[in-house]
């Protein structure tokens, strides 16, 4: 169907037939297995990266990759004027994992960002009305304000984007949609002043990803949950990267001692095939969003939960959260005592790892270069994000790999540095030899 092709000539295709809205693609991938990709020229990685925390189980893995063909040539599709039991099935069990109360319901959409988009909607029926003054002067306000953080990253359409911090996502389509207040990063004191009886909600990430793997500090989910419960603003945490085993647990969340308003999921949860969700908690927030108020065509497709159906039967058979805490550790102890490697930042096998100089995309490049898949969401900053599969050879191999890929991406820069400072050089003397 569609050939053999070298990876440039792949690439020479992409750019006349795709947007280039995600830049060059790096490489042109065409197989996987477990851990492991190849490329169209046939050379091999590790995926350190695992699709950025969606191939929970690897590459075609196979119990997985059964059911989603068994499905497939039993019921593709339905409309959402019906429902089907591995639907049924995927909700319920997204509501015992994450320890849902009765009541807690579940909406299913395709990605991320889309529950997210979902989430912002709830939000937005949580209007309330609040009363200031009193007597004759009072006023009712409803809650309209939205609260994220600096940092925080919740997806790409509109209202995800609109809690989205990043000026340069945000720039290109203001206005977004209003109402949205970033606070700083992990001020609990800041999110306490800014929380008020206009708050509609507060979403939160237990741990950024995208700003290079921050996790919030200890205690600050609960002083959040203390806040928007005081002010009848929803609490919404966005695991869409951190949840489904992530971090060792079902939720990043989970040990913080509270119970969310909503919860958001993605990434991991179909281990590769495109599946979204919205966990509501609770009979009062579940009742936030009534029928056609919001809806998706493929959202809750029988094939995508019954991928994630059988995502979550093989972390749970066998054990992989447990896997996923000890591998993390001792990647997080192998980062630490490497040289150049200033801070060592995450929780299971979402990690973050800073460097001692803005060398984080040459390290990228060169990594492709010896075979590995990382990724840098900073110039100083590294992430992995890699398959909760990961073996202990492969985590050693990419360990034993690092020091030469650091030397190597700081001796392109220090060239580069050469290159421009020659420059300036090199035209002031042509603008001499023209003025001759």
């Amino acid at each position: 169907m569609t050939g053999k092709s070298s990876g440039a000539e792949w690439l020479s295709r992409y750019s006349s037939s795709l947007l280039g809205v995600f830049g060059t693609p790096q490489r042109v991938l065409v197989r996987g297995a477990g851990c492991l990709v190849w490329d169209a020229d046939g050379k091999e990685y590790l995926d350190l990266l695992g699709g950025i925390a969606v191939n929970a189980l690897g590459h075609a893995h196979p119990f997985v990759t059964s059911v989603i063909s068994s499905q497939l040539a039993t019921l593709g599709h339905v409309s959402n004027f019906f429902t089907s039991p591995t639907q049924i099935a995927l909700a319920e069990k997204l509501l015992e994992l994450s320890k849902a109360p009765a009541g807690s319901k579940v909406f299913f959409a395709n990605s991320g960002t889309e529950a997210v988009e979902a989430a912002f909607k709830l939000a937005r029926r949580n209007t309330g009305a609040s009363t200031t003054g009193a007597g004759a002067d009072s006023a009712e306000q409803p809650r309209t304000k939205i609260i994220a953080l600096e940092g925080a990253f919740h997806g790409r359409t509109m209202g995800a984007l609109a809690l989205t911090a990043k000026e340069a996502y945000r720039a290109p389509f203001a206005p977004l949609p209003g109402g949205v207040v970033h606070v700083p990063f992990g001020d609990i004191e800041a999110l306490l002043a800014a929380v008020d009886e206009t708050t509609a909600a507060v979403f939160l990430e237990p741990i950024q990803g995208e700003a290079g793997v921050r996790p919030l500090p200890a205690g600050y989910l609960k002083a959040a949950r203390e806040a928007t419960s005081a002010a009848g603003a929803l609490l919404i945490l966005d695991e869409v990267q951190t949840g489904i085993g992530r971090t060792g647990k079902w939720l990043a969340s989970e040990d913080a001692g509270i119970v969310p308003d909503a919860v958001t999921l993605a990434k991991g949860l179909g281990g590769g095939f495109p599946v979204g969700a919205l966990v509501t908690f609770g009979p009062e927030t579940s009742a936030l969003l009534t029928a056609g108020q919001h809806g998706t065509t493929f959202g809750g497709n029988p094939v995508a939960t019954a991928a994630a159906l059988a995502t979550l039967h093989v972390l749970e058979s066998q054990d992989i959260l447990a896997h996923v805490r000890s591998m993390g550790e001792h990647l997080r102890t192998g980062l630490a005592g490497i040289a150049g490697v200033t801070e060592v930042r995450g929780e299971g096998l979402l990690i973050g790892f800073d460097l001692d100089g803005d060398v984080a995309p040459g390290v990228v490049t060169a990594g492709l270069d010896a075979g590995f898949i990382v990724n840098s969401p900073g110039p100083r900053t590294i992430r992995l994000a890699p398959p909760l599969i990961l073996t202990t050879e492969q985590a050693d191999r990419f360990l034993a790999a690092l020091p030469a890929l650091l030397e190597t991406a700081k001796v392109a820069a220090e060239k580069t540095a050469d290159q421009q400072a020659e420059q300036p050089a090199t035209s002031s003397n042509n603008a001499a030899k023209d003025a001759k």
